[in-house]
């Protein structure tokens, strides 16, 4: 346990430092020296390649964790099972890769009119496809030899600095556009190269099959398995990048860098869920094997509650200072439009981070395979969603879209994992959240109406007088919410950590 507390601590220390310096080249960087259509061409050419690079896995990733166990002999460096992980997604690769050239044409024809630049630079969508992918795979490898850390730091810091130096030489002209996105695709090839050497450096790895320990029960598992995520997928891997490829399509790549900036804001919101998650889904998963689903229904509610708690902390902070972060935005003008869609994804974050727990008990139970029905609903909702919904709203459409296929995601899919295992991560004190949470939005609405016009008057520059305002704001509604969070024991161990805070202010 303890080599596993000592890679999570480091890990999410890794990961924290990669969102701050993620934050500041996507805010300060990209929308200073990038025209928003150079933004959008980099987040269709990353969503492309991570469509390409997560079919190709062939459920991989999953894979490698479920079967690593049956391998797994220090003695004979684990029957060669770093071979198949390695053999597997470089087949999928081969096979998707076709089909991507192959349906070169249609590609083409739907992106030429609105984002010619992606059509331009659709070839680069394979190396970058192809280093996202390995990436990923050696990553999965790493992390079953309990070493995450080194693989995470590459991921979260490592790839983020030399972006950024990518960035900055596109910004100084030190590279042309054509240099520009090879540096680009170039810098996830050298976090490739980092995670090769590293997985060797350990020296378990070994790529010398053995068929023979593979028993005829466990390969037909695997294909049963793996046919099963390759399937699930389809889905999980299109959904969340079908809104850049239709606001790309049918708007353009200056949208899109605009919708881009906007979805970077919003995944904020589910920062708090991905320890939450880390932490809670193995324990699940346990409680679910033993059959114990009293004990996976309490850890579903516990963690929506409190991923509910801290994403609508993180939400209600960036609507109160939206403005303020727009006028401190270079070019903040130019990306004003996105400030409805910002609250729009900022909702779909909040509730899919908050309820994506409650579906965990459905994977790892008997009857998982269900999830593969809702999961093609869900793709078929969002596809239908903005299909209709762009041309009418353009890109609040498409944030819309994306809101009501989560809601319709959840809806059909929460009720059946109840009907079937009893399980539900709803729960009264969520209520109660939503309560304060809505209270804090109107107090919000009020002041701006009364009180920040009264502020406009003060005999300072318009920037101090937006600073004073979100930063009262921030302190006086904060702290409400923070009392009303304590005063009605939503949560004890939050409620602990505050009397822990509040002793150490006295001490001070």
């Amino acid at each position: 346990m303890g080599i596993i507390i000592r890679q999570s601590i480091k890990g999410t220390i890794a990961t924290y430092i990669g969102t701050l310096i993620g934050a500041f080249t996507t805010f300060f960087i990209l929308t200073k020296y990038l025209t928003q259509e150079e933004i959008g061409l980099t987040r269709v050419l990353l969503d492309a390649a991570t469509l390409l690079a997560g079919l190709s896995q062939l459920g991989t990733n999953s894979s490698a964790m479920r079967y690593y166990p049956y391998f797994k002999d220090d003695t004979h460096r684990d029957h060669g099972f770093f071979f198949w992980t390695l053999t597997i997604p470089l087949l999928g690769f081969m096979i998707f890769g076709l089909l991507f050239i192959l349906f070169k044409g249609t590609v083409f024809s739907v992106f030429q009119a609105k984002s010619p630049l992606f059509v331009q630079y659709y070839p680069f969508v394979f190396p970058l496809g192809f280093f996202l992918l390995y990436t990923s795979v050696f990553e999965t490898n790493a992390n079953v030899l309990m070493r995450i850390v080194v693989p995470r730091f590459i991921r979260e810091v490592a790839i983020r600095v030399l972006l950024l130096a990518a960035y900055l030489l596109y910004a100084f002209r030190y590279l042309s556009l054509d240099g520009f996105v090879m540096a680009f695709c170039g810098v996830y090839g050298l976090a490739t190269i980092l995670n090769i050497i590293y997985l060797f450096s350990i020296n378990r790895i070994s790529l010398h099959p053995e068929p023979k320990h593979i028993s005829k029960s466990l390969r037909n598992d695997y294909l049963f398995y793996t046919a099963f995520l390759i399937t699930a997928a389809l889905g999980n891997v299109l959904t969340p990048t079908l809104s850049t490829f239709f606001v790309s399509a049918k708007l353009g790549l200056d949208t899109t860098g605009i919708f881009a900036i906007a979805l970077y804001v919003s995944a904020l919101v589910e920062i708090p869920y991905r320890s939450l998650g880390a932490i809670s889904r193995p324990q699940i998963s346990q409680a679910v094997k033993e059959g114990d689903f009293a004990t996976a229904n309490q850890l579903s509610k516990n963690v929506s509650l409190h991923q509910l708690m801290a994403g609508s902390a993180i939400f209600f902070l960036l609507w109160i200072n939206i403005d303020l972060f727009f006028a401190l935005l270079p070019n903040g003008t130019n990306y004003l439009m996105a400030k409805s869609v910002i609250f729009i994804l900022c909702l779909s974050k909040l509730l899919y981070s908050t309820l994506a727990v409650g579906t965990a008990v459905l994977d790892y139970s008997k009857v998982f395979y269900f999830s593969l029905i809702f999961t093609f609903l869900l793709t078929i909702a969002t596809i239908f969603l903005n299909a209709t919904l762009i041309p009418i709203w353009g890109m609040n459409g498409s944030a819309l879209a994306n809101l009501l296929a989560y809601m319709i995601y959840f809806t059909a899919l929460l009720l059946l994992i109840y009907r079937k295992l009893g399980t539900s991560p709803f729960s009264t004190p969520q209520l109660k959240v939503m309560a304060i949470v809505f209270a804090l939005f109107v107090a919000n609405y009020v002041w701006t109406l009364t009180l920040s016009p009264l502020m406009a008057h003060l005999p300072c520059s318009h920037k101090v007088i937006q600073l004073c305002d979100a930063l009262l704001r921030t302190g006086i509604l904060g702290s409400i919410g923070i009392v009303a969070i304590y005063k009605m024991h939503i949560s004890e161990p939050v409620n602990e950590l505050l009397r822990k805070a509040i002793q150490f202010i006295k001490r001070k």
